[in-house]
């Protein structure tokens, strides 16, 4: 089951986190070191997040895009960058809106919804990702889970969904392990589990409900939102002894 929540849904959450974003990049200064993206500035964390909601909006209006790095160098550029930002975010939001429910537009993920609904899960969730990273610049630290009180459940369940069963599983993952073992994520506040099965081949995600599996090897528990931001490396790394998370679960395109 790619996602459960639906378009307007996702757009409340790119919403929410755009307000975010430009909230703490405002407040940390452009020129600002990103904790959580160590080769980054702030200046730089908002020419790539701009030149990824242009992406998807021309991917979803069915344009080629021969070098999208272009507009991740214009909005370097930019006198004012946020402005530019938010334009871009507003134009993929009416490019969400306006696409039809068949849309043939490219995906990329395991489990994939259809292009439509892929792109709105997709933005919404690498646009809050962001704006944790845009918070950790204004605190000069990781956040704590409960200092992203601005991420709904819901959208954290989602996002925890995204990475375990349409990321983790592809075959460029790194997250492997030499013997076969079982990693258990399951949320206190959600009736969602996964288990994943891990082992020397791509990781193999089952999203269930009910009890927790006794034989896991390692189980993880806690909130939907601070899950969220343990598991895509957003503040510190969930508890799996032996298993090398930040290292393991790094996404890549």
């Amino acid at each position: 089951m790619p996602t459960e929540l639906p378009l307007a849904r996702h757009l409340d959450g790119l919403r929410a986190a755009m307000v975010a974003f430009v909230r703490y990049a405002d407040r940390a200064g452009l020129g600002a070191a990103v904790p959580s993206c160590p080769d980054w500035t702030v200046r730089d964390l908002v020419a790539h997040q701009g030149m990824v909601h242009r992406w998807a909006a021309a991917l979803l209006r069915g344009e080629v895009v021969a070098e999208p790095e272009a507009w991740q160098r214009e909005g370097a550029a930019e006198t004012d960058p946020l402005e530019w930002l938010r334009d871009g975010a507003v134009d993929l939001a009416q490019a969400l809106h306006d696409a039809a429910e068949d849309v043939v537009a490219p995906v990329f993920l395991r489990d994939a919804p259809a292009p439509r609904s892929f792109w709105a899960r997709r933005q919404c969730h690498e646009t809050t990702v962001h704006a944790i990273d845009a918070q950790s610049a204004a605190l000069g630290r990781l956040p704590h889970p409960d200092e992203v009180d601005w991420v709904a459940g819901e959208v954290a369940e989602d996002g925890i969904d995204e990475l375990l069963g349409g990321f983790l599983t592809r075959g460029r993952s790194a997250l492997r392990t030499e013997e076969e073992s079982v990693l258990v994520v399951a949320p206190d506040d959600a009736e969602d589990r996964w288990v994943l099965t891990l082992s020397p081949e791509p990781a193999v995600t089952v999203r269930r409900t009910g009890g927790v599996a006794e034989d896991a090897d390692w189980v993880l528990t806690g909130s939907a939102r601070e899950l969220y931001l343990r598991l895509w490396n957003r503040t510190d790394p969930p508890a799996t002894d032996g298993l090398d998370w930040p290292a393991l679960s790094a996404v890549t395109w």
